[in-house]
């Protein structure tokens, strides 16, 4: 083994030991010259003589384990000199570093700005050709022949995975022709909410509003109960796989369903294939944006809180933006990323997956590897790179901004960067009295309808993680908005780079966010692809085009279905 590979060069630029590559391997062929001959003029000496004759063994077997040591002394080196590569470009967290560069250029900009905050143009929506709501259009109202039997779904999940399982268990029932009990909720065990329907959302409106469509009942009658000696348990419960189609559910479901007189099935979330026949995918779209609305003393409370909204922003012209910030406890140890903690950190996040996730990130051959999953866009933004980003597209800090979240991993630090920023900022806790929230502690799913409401009537929508939360609201507002969903996903690779690069010039940094709100802008109005889900891309089959005509003279615009 040559020296140079064991043991590096030194700062003179020659081998450690001195001399070059070439007489360091003479002067390691001499010493282990040398040190053969020793040991054959030691051992020669203690076969002279007759009485140490005995310990020869024990003495060759500690020269071996010394000559050995000192090979294992030069490995040591080896490791001790060896310079390990570089991470590769966003892997690590270094985003504070990069804002304590650039927050004086912000500052500068902030005092010197005198055009009009980017909130009052953020979109280009062309009015010409908008998308409308026609849901209801697409379902025929018609008089109910008899029910097959009674269907019964348990949703499980948060809010919004609830609401996917209500709207597909909708869909499920006007295709097998039951009768839909109220979903029963599930107590999951990361949001912990006891919950009920009703808690939730309006019970009555959701019954009367599909009347004409799908028959809702409250609860089971007498006579089936009692088939299943009063317990709902007894119910035969059908393991239905995941994006099922719905052959499956007429050819598996329904004779069970005509058999049994009422089928539950447990768990039902994405229990329905996205791509079905459009009366039924009409049943969706009428679930999901005419029949669900939030209960009462949900509503009231949304309602003041974007009124409070719109008048904290009366000088841009109502116009806010909200932020869904995924940095809770549970979420960043779910993503196995790693911040800037340290063995705190790496303590906190272990205990959280294991309370949650029992043994499921402990199993054998599962590798956690955080800085590739920083490099590939996986790791949830921290307030701090979520308010640098707003700043280099443009939000300056009179911008209000209202933060859609649960319990901030170590709030204090990590939410102050972003107050400084952004020092106008809102949450429901500052927007909302303790006495006005305090019939929702405690309950999750009942919280997150109020974040719901207050970011679906914002002017900008920003999404940093993923999730049915965005993805809903992200199908909401395109319902709403004329088919653009007004929302900013960013492009979480590429910003990874970005923030992993503190020298990057503040011109260059502002150019490269106020791209990615350009493509925002771009794939705000994108329509539903085969595979894709339409709680998220409504357009077409719950929306109509509506296309004006350039012709002048004429007196409406022709509303075509696509």
């Amino acid at each position: 083994m040559h020296g140079y590979s064991r043991l590096g060069r030194s700062k003179s630029g020659g081998v450690i030991g001195g001399g070059k590559s070439s007489s360091s391997s003479s002067f390691s062929s001499k010493s282990s010259s040398s040190w053969s001959k020793f040991v054959y003029l030691f051992m020669s000496a203690i076969f002279r003589r007759r009485g140490l004759l005995l310990f020869a063994p024990l003495l060759y077997i500690a020269g071996m384990l010394l000559y050995m040591g000192s090979l294992s002394f030069d490995i040591v080196l080896v490791s001790k000199h060896h310079r390990l590569p570089p991470p590769p470009p966003g892997s690590l967290y270094t985003s504070p570093q990069l804002f304590h560069n650039l927050w004086p250029f912000m500052l500068n900009s902030s005092n010197n700005s005198t055009s009009l905050n980017v909130l009052m143009k953020a979109w280009t929506v062309k009015e010409d050709r908008q998308w409308k709501p026609c849901a209801n259009k697409t379902l025929p109202q018609i008089e109910f022949p008899k029910s097959n039997g009674y269907l019964i779904i348990e949703a499980n999940g948060g809010l919004n995975q609830q609401r996917l399982s209500i709207c597909d268990a909708v869909a499920v029932a006007g295709l097998l022709n039951a009768t839909l009990v109220i979903p029963i909720f599930h107590l999951n065990s990361v949001w912990r909410d006891s919950s009920h329907f009703g808690d939730i959302f309006d019970e009555n409106f959701f019954i009367q509003s599909l009347g004409k469509h799908v028959q809702v009942v409250r609860e089971l009658p007498d006579d089936i109960l009692q088939q299943f000696d009063n317990n709902i348990s007894n119910i035969v419960n059908l393991r239905v796989k995941a994006w099922s189609s719905p052959a499956h559910y007429l050819k598996k479901v329904l004779p069970q369903l005509l058999e049994m007189r009422a089928v539950r099935i447990a768990p039902f979330s994405n229990r329905l294939a996205q791509s079905v026949p459009s009366k039924i995918q009409g049943l969706r779209c009428f679930a999901n944006f005419g029949a669900l609305r939030f209960s009462e003393p949900i509503r009231t409370l949304a309602e003041s809180m974007v009124d409070r909204m719109v008048k904290h922003s009366s000088q841009s012209g109502g116009k806010y933006v909200s932020v869904h910030l995924r940095f809770e406890e549970d979420m960043v140890a779910f993503s196995c990323c790693e911040y800037d903690g340290g063995a705190e950190e790496k303590r906190e996040m272990d205990i959280a997956r294991e309370r949650s996730w029992r043994g499921k990130f402990k199993r054998k051959h599962r590798i956690i590897k955080p800085g590739a999953n920083r490099v590939d866009g996986r790791c949830p933004l921290t307030p701090l790179e979520v308010g640098m980003m707003l700043r280099g597209m443009g939000f300056d800090n009179t911008t209000l901004v209202y933060v859609a979240a649960g319990k901030i991993y170590k709030e204090q630090k990590y939410m102050a960067p972003l107050k400084q920023m952004f020092p106008r900022l809102q949450t429901k806790d500052t927007l909302a009295t303790p006495e006005e929230l305090a019939q929702f502690k405690g309950h999750s799913s009942r919280l997150a309808a109020l974040d719901y409401t207050v970011c679906l009537h914002s002017e900008v929508f920003v999404t940093t993680q993923g999730g049915n939360f965005p993805h809903f609201l992200m199908g909401h507002r395109r319902y709403m908005y004329g088919g653009h969903s007004k929302t900013i996903k960013p492009d979480k690779r590429r910003l990874a780079l970005l923030f992993d690069n503190p020298n990057i010039r503040w011109e260059v940094f502002k150019q490269q966010m106020k791209d990615m709100l350009r493509h925002s802008d771009q794939k705000g109005t994108e329509v539903k692809k085969a595979s894709e889900s339409l709680y998220t891309f409504p357009m077409p089959d719950c929306m109509c085009k509506q296309v004006e005509p350039k012709n002048e003279n004429a007196n409406i615009g022709k509303t075509m279905k696509l």
